[in-house]
């Protein structure tokens, strides 16, 4: 692997960790929205990725990044409150909330920002180390 590679892989991975903080501060963002139909209520969405080795592997190079295969809504059941007073109540007096868990957003989005920080050192080592590799020929 060359270090020009490295920034592909570095950048693959900073690009991949902001969409993740995107959705997971859309969630956040979302978290407290009510609903009077199940259809329209908000659910929680999380990014999908994959490496990209078919194409690494194809090209003959050991460097691979990291695609975003896509964005799915979570499968967990949404909250169900009897509120009969609520504006938004439907015709039996029910609200419907978004299944956001703030608690494991909130992880989740210091995760992706480690994630992000980590790969701005990783492209940062690399400028340094070509940096002092073109000093050599002074």
């Amino acid at each position: 692997m060359g270090l020009f590679n490295i920034f592909d892989v570095a950048g693959s991975g900073m690009s991949a960790q902001s969409l993740r903080l995107n959705t997971t501060a859309s969630n956040i963002a979302n978290a407290d929205s009510v609903s009077s139909s199940i259809d329209k209520t908000y659910r929680s969405r999380h990014p999908i990725f994959e490496a990209e080795m078919a194409k690494a592997q194809s090209q003959q190079q050991a460097s691979q990044g990291v695609a975003v295969k896509g964005i799915v809504e979570s499968d967990k059941p949404l909250l169900k409150e009897y509120s009969p007073d609520h504006p938004m109540a439907d015709g039996d007096g029910f609200i419907y909330k978004p299944n956001v868990n703030v608690m494991e957003e909130m992880a989740d989005m210091i995760s992706a920002s480690r994630s992000y920080q980590m790969n701005v050192q990783v492209a940062e080592a690399a400028k340094s180390m070509l940096q002092q590799t073109l000093g050599m020929g002074k």
